[in-house]
């Protein structure tokens, strides 16, 4: 970790942890776009990080970007966009004492947003014609009001205020792009301190630029008094800005690529969600009880913005689960978790490693999806040997919330419904299966009233695909090829005539969402990935066959062919083309290729209904 002595860690990793990571995710190319701030970045970002290409173009004014960039399109991973604030704002701001007629605050913001929407239209030529990841930054807001009076202050007339809107105005526009996000770089500004690096101490409040001594003042002009470094009067700290930035570029790449993605978070209990023992420190006998404030209160919060995320939460802890759960409203006090918030409750005297594998084998998840939080440097250490891939912490409580909340790999690229239920799907999940073991499988599949609907995609447009793409890149275990697929790679697939055919799954007990995909083209199954919440359900073979007949009815009686790649998480998908009634052709490099014949129908599987 990055620590400077006396001054804590550094903020690019204060705001971007990285003790999440795992998998390093390289980026060989980045596009910047913008104006004097971005010239800073270019000249300061291809120094400081030679392992990546950065390419410029300048961007001032409403000028229109050329047909093609430097290099090539596809070969960006992504583009990072900033639109200067001082030509949205223009040089009409610098005369502060119209701000006191009647309107005049009123069109600057208005003219803004009118120059905003044309400006971000013409910047974003790349992101509509080839689905390049696009991150547009924000503006970072003046650090003192330009408001006429004490009254004024972040009123309408105030610059400031006048920023904020054009922050939060930028955050809808943005949001109407595909494959497009907006940076928060005025919180990067914040962290590090406004006051080491906006120039809006000796430049105009609209120019947003980091401040630097200015070339005419070493000795270039006669002064009856030189003027002494910047430095003396305003110590600067360029290189902390710069990092930071690039720190957040980096991490929110990660995260559009869920790269080393968190699934669930497990809790241990005393010394991790409270002070002290349950046993020892809370018992009626002893007072005063440790307090509940501080640190304990951010990790409850924590748990409900987890869950928001549709990260799942669980307990581990080595305790009497009755004492716990008569006990709770005393100990969690204000009560603001309960027991009910968690999908999965392992309180017992069993060894933590056995009690994860269950949980594990609950949500259907790897352990590299898990991340276990646990104050004992015993029981982490114990787990960590279990499980190498499982990602421990909780050794210091005061670290715990801020890697939970703002690490990369706990962050979602959007939120969808399937997210949002995921934790009710889990409940459901674990209560099917509980009614599996006690009944025949032929009775239990009857008696699950499946129903499974289907959607095709051949427009990233389509509400379906969002989920489409964030189901494919984050699954393992049933992937039949393993391949991740950025925004345009998937763009480009649909418009070559490949189809997407998505699925959703029901039964009695939840409604499950979208929860798997087929990549399709001509009449091949190119990719076939399906979350593991289904498995067992024959929805697999149910949903091979109705792929066989859309490409028939398409194509005419052809043969499909579809493909199993051998890789170290996807055993259970390795062989449901055998179960769905292809044939294995060949194998070559771990590579298994599967024909269904002219004449040959898939299975068919009766217990499941289509709606």
């Amino acid at each position: 970790m990055a620590q400077q002595a006396g001054q804590g860690m550094a903020t690019a990793e204060f705001l971007f942890p990285a003790d999440l990571e795992r998998t390093e995710k390289k980026i060989d190319r980045v596009l910047l776009v913008g104006s004097c701030l971005t010239a800073l970045y270019f000249e300061q970002f291809k120094a400081r990080h030679p392992e990546t290409a950065f390419d410029y173009i300048p961007y001032n004014f409403v000028s229109v970007l050329p047909q093609q960039p430097p290099a090539p399109v596809e070969s960006y991973d992504l583009q990072y966009v900033q639109i200067p604030l001082r030509t949205l704002l223009s040089d009409r701001v610098i005369e502060g004492f119209r701000f006191n007629e009647p309107g005049f605050a009123e069109t600057i913001l208005e003219d803004a947003k009118n120059l905003l929407d044309v400006m971000l239209s013409a910047a974003m030529v790349y992101n509509e014609s080839h689905g390049l990841l696009t991150f547009v930054s924000n503006f970072i807001v003046p650090q003192m009001s330009s408001a006429s009076s004490l009254k004024g202050k972040g009123g309408g007339r105030d610059l400031v205020s006048i920023v904020h809107q054009l922050n939060d105005y930028l955050i809808k526009r943005v949001e109407t792009y595909k494959n497009a996000y907006v940076l928060d770089v005025d919180s990067v500004a914040c962290a590090v301190g406004k006051q080491y690096v906006l120039d809006d101490v000796v430049y105009f409040y609209s120019h947003g630029g980091v401040t630097f001594q200015d070339w005419d003042d070493f000795g270039a002009v006669a002064r009856n008094e030189p003027i002494p470094p910047l430095e003396t009067v305003y110590p600067i700290k360029r290189d902390e800005f710069l990092d930071a930035a690039y720190r957040q570029i980096v991490t929110s790449y990660r995260t559009v690529h869920q790269v080393d993605q968190v699934k669930a978070v497990i809790f241990d209990l005393d010394n991790t969600l409270w002070r002290g023992q349950l046993a020892e420190h809370y018992r009626p006998d002893v007072q005063p009880w440790p307090r509940t404030d501080g640190w304990p209160l951010g990790v409850w919060e924590a748990i409900h913005y987890l869950r928001a995320r549709g990260i799942l939460v669980a307990i581990c802890s080595k305790n009497d689960y009755e004492t716990v759960r008569q006990r709770w409203d005393d100990v969690v006090n204000p009560k603001l978790v309960s027991l009910e918030d968690f999908a999965s409750l392992k309180i017992n005297w069993q060894p933590k490693a056995e009690n994860i594998a269950a949980i594990c084998k609950e949500f259907n998840i790897k352990p590299k999806s898990v991340v276990f939080v646990d104050d004992n440097p015993v029981e982490r250490a114990a787990v960590a040997s279990a499980f190498p891939d499982l990602r421990v912490m909780g050794g210091n409580p005061y670290l715990t919330r801020r890697i939970l909340l703002w690490s990369a790999e706990t962050q979602i690229a959007q939120l969808t419904a399937e997210s949002e239920r995921r934790e009710d799907m889990i409940r459901a999940q674990i209560e099917r299966e509980e009614t599996r073991s006690a009944m025949s499988r032929e009775d239990f599949l009857l008696s699950l009233e499946c129903r499974v609907s289907f959607q095709y995609i051949t427009d990233t447009a389509q509400p379906e695909f969002a989920r489409a793409l964030e189901l494919t890149n984050k699954t393992n275990q049933f992937n039949t090829s393993g391949k991740r697929w950025a925004f345009k790679e998937v763009a480009d697939f649909l418009k070559e005539g490949g189809q997407l055919l998505a699925f959703n799954v029901q039964d009695k007990f939840t409604d499950y969402g979208l929860v798997g995909v087929l990549y399709l083209k001509n009449s091949e199954i190119v990719q076939y990935v399906m979350s593991c919440r289904v498995l067992g359900m024959e929805v697999e073979e149910f949903v091979v066959a109705e792929a066989a007949a859309h490409v028939r009815k398409a194509l005419g009686h052809v043969r499909v062919t579809a493909s199993v790649h051998e890789l170290p998480d996807n055993t259970p998908c390795r062989d449901v083309y055998l179960r769905a009634g292809f044939r294995e052709d060949w194998v070559s490099e771990g590579i298994h290729y599967y024909i269904l014949d002219e004449g040959q129908q898939p299975k068919a599987v009766s217990h499941i209904r289509m709606v």
